[in-house]
């Protein structure tokens, strides 16, 4: 049965916009005639997270594709390392059977490095042999960003074994390469990695561009590279994707998805086609995408906006079909049933667990406001403390790492740019491997917000004057039940309490779960203690 939809159609590929009228037949677009009516909504292809990981969102899929359809995000390239860490390959088919229902198109790689290091403990690991096995089952579009730089430069059997895998099976292989420059780059562009998404700086992204890769300007919730790198969607837009990687669910209805991205472009001033171009079409031809790019022969995958300022959705098609809003609102806010998968192990510990002894001298990440990457920093006392907790006044916090799949003794260092007066807070998301990470002014308060993670087998928590508030996140610890309404009236409601308490950050938890991701400079807290990325090893004490 044929389908026609008609409006303001824009053709990114010709670079132009013309009213007429698509035709559609078994999902696919057969015709597009223009003719001389005058139209006010604008018919245009879909746009597409280049690279994310939904579990980041505390959501499935299917809860997930439900906020980001709203945003005109029709398909999202996902990475499912997070799940991939604590349950292996049992969670990443989980993630793909859960996206079978999904709302989008949902794409797949291979995580790449799980753990994401050999100095990491994870719930499971992820070896060559496994990503043979994911990559045979031809569910996936390429393997996920190699962490393992070292690896990489070091030539290790194991993780070029991964690599060369892809290559054979013809999958791009994702970068992940912060600060990567000079003779070690190349090397790691001529293992055959393609992208990368860790660019913080121009210089950084164009010598990575000039020396054959493509850059995803990222803007999620923690980490924020736009303004950093929008200079490329002028420069070289062929060799630009836009991509989100974390983003939690109220950033995601209040401030949009890759939508979000594509108006502060416009609004700077960028050429409209080439913003289109890196939004829509760029991923579908990196990652070989089953996804219409609004041509004929191709699959009637697009949206209608009410314009190109606000990019409004009005309507969004996927293979023919309306998938929103033929699904009401109501609909949309209602909550899937889901089973619930876990591997939670770690028992209750003590305030005494938590005491440090600190000498005059002391090493301190230093953190910033919406950037993942730290500092080392120093604070220095005086005198040596027996159990030194903490120094509001001089934002000098403990910060606290326990593993969660067996009962080993807490890591504890310190933090500064948190801004925390009193309490403390908690969580089972910690990149990657995703153990308890915690911030705290006093021991009392680090083990009843740790304590309360730990009886939730997962979860958020806020601890402060002897209440204790609670998001659980019973699926693999990482991600919710609940629908992403529900989610965020929760969270929203914890940010508010941190931001009471004195926390400086925009998104406290989302920060907090970067801190022990090793492979991100400069100093990070882990299985060890403090890490040092420019070492690459722990800092011993």
């Amino acid at each position: 049965m044929k389908k026609q939809i008609e409006g303001n159609i824009v053709d990114i590929c010709n670079r132009n916009i013309f009213p007429g009228v698509i035709t559609i037949e078994d999902g696919c677009i057969i015709s597009m005639v223009q003719n001389s009516k005058c139209y006010e909504e604008y018919i245009l292809p879909g746009f597409i997270d280049a690279h994310v990981h939904i579990e980041s969102s505390m959501l499935t899929p299917v809860e997930f594709s439900k906020l980001v359809i709203q945003k005109g995000t029709i398909a999202v390239v996902n990475d499912p390392h997070e799940i991939a860490n604590v349950l292996g390959k049992e969670g990443i088919y989980f993630m793909l059977e859960n996206s079978r229902s999904s709302f989008i198109k949902m794409f797949f790689t291979i995580p790449s490095c799980v753990p994401a290091t050999s100095h990491d403990f994870s719930g499971s690991v992820l070896l060559s042999d496994d990503v043979e096995e994911l990559i045979k089952s031809n569910y996936f579009v390429g393997l996920s960003e190699m962490m393992d730089v070292f690896g990489i430069l070091h030539d290790c059997p194991e993780t070029m074994r991964k690599v060369n895998l892809a290559h054979g099976y013809n999958i791009p292989v994702d970068g992940h390469a912060p600060g990567l420059r000079g003779k070690d780059l190349l090397k790691y562009i001529r293992a055959g990695i393609s992208t990368d998404h860790e660019c913080v700086t121009l210089e950084e992204a164009l010598e990575k561009i000039n020396s054959g890769m493509k850059i995803l300007i990222r803007e999620g919730s923690a980490a924020k590279n736009y303004e950093a790198l929008k200079m490329l969607i002028k420069i070289c837009p062929e060799q630009v994707m836009f991509c989100t990687d974390d983003s939690h669910p109220g950033d995601i209805i209040h401030l949009g998805h890759i939508d979000k991205i594509v108006k502060k472009a416009i609004q700077d001033g960028f050429d409209l086609f080439d913003v289109l171009k890196i939004a829509c079409i760029n991923p579908v031809q990196h990652y070989n995408l089953q996804v219409g790019t609004l041509c004929v022969n191709e699959p009637a995958d697009f949206i209608i906006v009410r314009d190109l300022k606000s990019f409004e959705v009005q309507t969004v098609y996927l293979s023919g079909k309306e998938m929103y809003p033929f699904y009401k609102k109501t609909e949309l806010e209602k909550s899937s049933s889901v089973i619930h998968l876990n591997h939670f192990l770690r028992t209750p510990i003590s305030v005494s667990d938590l005491q440090k002894k600190v000498s005059t001298k002391n090493l301190c990440i230093g953190v910033k406001n919406g950037e993942i990457v730290t500092t080392k920093d120093f604070f220095s006392l005086s005198l040596p403390v027996s159990n030194f907790q903490s120094n509001p006044e001089k934002d000098i916090l403990k910060i606290v790492y326990l593993n969660r799949y067996r009962n080993t003794t807490p890591q504890i260092a310190y933090i500064r740019g948190i801004g925390l007066k009193r309490g403390a807070f908690a969580t089972s998301i910690s990149h990657d491997s995703h153990n308890i990470i915690a911030v705290g002014c006093t021991d009392y308060d680090l083990a009843m917000a740790i304590n309360s993670v730990i009886t939730e087998k997962g979860g958020l928590s806020v601890a402060d004057e002897n209440i204790v508030f609670v998001l659980p996140l019973p699926i693999a610890g990482i991600m919710a039940d609940k629908n992403g309404f529900e989610v965020t009236e929760m969270w929203d409601c914890m940010i508010e309490k941190l931001h009471h308490m004195g926390c400086c950050l925009d998104s406290p938890f989302m920060t907090l779960s970067f801190m022990a991701l090793i492979v991100i400079p400069e100093l990070k807290i882990g299985e060890k203690g403090l890490f040092e990325y420019s070492k690459f090893h722990f800092v011993s004490e």
